[in-house]
């Protein structure tokens, strides 16, 4: 194969691979070692890309004539590394402009080196685009550094989007001595509410929407620093979006995750009638009595493996509280045929689209029920239950060494829960960063 022909193949990998990789951030059945083993090769495309030199760049400048997210994310790190200025201020005005080149963009900040983001986030920080300076605090979160002062002034932008991303990454900080200026913004409603010390007036002007996003950041925050209890709090993380029908299912997750288990049954009680006659309150229900962790229900739960529509969420529901691996404790069946297959870590393969049940597990609802009268006995009813135990640090740390993404970026939050003020594990990070990370916590 030809110089030429082998860089296009690296160029191509890199790019694919990138997309897929967003996709298996979400997905259930990947866990850090797999993702280790793409980032690896993602890492190795890159390389070969970089090792090409001008060229190299100059082939994945070619692909901005259709600016993908991995086209973007390719070239923004082999820009970021190399220091290739020129190529970076084209790529922020690109990201600017285009969701998708955001989006890649975004995914550059977070795969580099902190040393490789020397100079480029302080530059995005003193920017006067709103964009950029959301774009450099995501990016402090992304690597876990502090961004100082700056966070500061940041929850008071006269932007929108600039407080609510400076919220989020306050709450992944753990900036707790913010939780006076969040529980001001989660407390302002039709009036206005000053704040000597802020830039803007919290409460008053801006849209419906902006002041609706404002108390909703700043609840998420308040959240993962321990104040998940109060009800004013639940409230502003629960507000639902213009448009939409349920709350950010992220948000829903953490306020039931912080709230005491009594008022999770509640809300799952009050979704029942709904859920008979509604399909996405029944999926939501679902994903609510998992987040709950209430034993109670798993009779419901291996009631509906039984049914083709919902035996796989049933499934994934009953792991998520017992522990059980499904595949691993032999207590799956065979797919219905017909089904089409999720999408896979191959680069040619174009199909990156993701069902949520995609990749999860048939639970055998006899074998599944013989497990649960086996194991029943050691879950006391009235305790909260992640992953076969009840929620500690410990257990968190060794749900994120084993299990897939999406219990791993349960037990990110969980940590935080337990240890407000601490700083959130990015489980969207290179897997060798993760790991270190985690190696280093101990």
């Amino acid at each position: 194969m030809s110089i030429p022909l082998v860089l296009q193949q690296h160029v191509d990998d890199a790019v694919s691979l990138r997309q897929v990789r967003s996709v298996l951030l979400r997905a259930p059945h990947v866990q850090l070692h797999r993702l280790r083993r793409l980032d690896e090769r993602i890492a190795a495309h890159l390389d070969g890309v970089a090792v090409a030199g001008p060229e190299g760049l100059a082939m994945l400048q070619a692909g901005l004539a259709s600016p993908g997210a991995g086209v973007v994310f390719a070239l923004a790190v082999c820009a970021l590394q190399g220091r290739d200025a020129a190529v970076l201020q084209r790529l922020v005005k690109l990201a600017a402009s285009l969701p998708e080149a955001e989006r890649g963009f975004l995914s550059a900040l977070g795969w580099v080196s902190s040393e490789d983001l020397q100079g480029t986030v302080r530059a995005l920080l003193g920017s006067t685009v709103p964009v950029h300076r959301a774009w450099a605090l995501a990016a402090c979160a992304m690597h876990r550094v502090d961004p100082g002062a700056v966070l500061a002034q940041a929850v008071q932008d006269a932007d929108a989007g600039v407080r609510a991303r400076a919220w989020r990454v306050a709450g992944q900080l753990g900036r707790r001595d913010l939780a006076d200026a969040a529980r001001l913004a989660v407390s302002a409603q039709a009036g206005p509410v000053h704040d000597e010390h802020a830039t803007v007036v919290l409460g008053a002007g801006g849209s419906p929407a902006d002041a609706l996003a404002d108390r909703r950041a700043a609840a998420w925050a308040l959240t993962l620093w321990g104040q998940g209890q109060n009800d004013l709090v639940r409230q502003a993380l629960l507000a639902v979006p213009p448009g939409q029908t349920w709350p950010q299912q992220d948000a829903h997750r953490l306020a039931t995750m912080a709230a005491p288990m009594d008022w999770g049954r509640e809300q799952v009680r009050k979704l029942a009638p709904l859920a008979e006659n509604s399909a996405p309150a029944k999926r939501r229900m679902m994903r609510m009595a998992a987040w709950v962790g209430d034993v109670q229900v798993m009779p419901w739960l291996i009631h509906h493996m039984a049914d083709d529509n919902w035996a796989r969420l049933a499934g994934e529901a009953f792991s998520l509280i017992s522990g059980a691996d499904l595949a691993a404790c032999g207590l799956e069946r065979k797919p219905p045929e017909g089904l089409e297959p999720g999408p896979n870590d191959n680069p040619e393969d174009h199909d990156v689209a993701m069902d949520e049940d995609d990749s999860l597990p048939w639970p055998d609802q006899a074998k599944v029920q013989a497990w649960w009268q086996a194991q029943a006995a050691r879950f006391k009813v009235g305790q909260r239950y992640f992953v076969g135990e009840p929620p500690s640090a410990g257990h968190a740390l060794v749900v994120l060494q084993t299990a897939g993404q999406r219990q791993r970026i349960m037990a990110a939050e969980y940590l935080c829960l337990l240890n407000p003020g601490s700083v959130m594990l990015p489980v969207a990070a290179p897997a060798w960063r993760q790991s270190r990370w985690l190696n280093a916590r101990g």
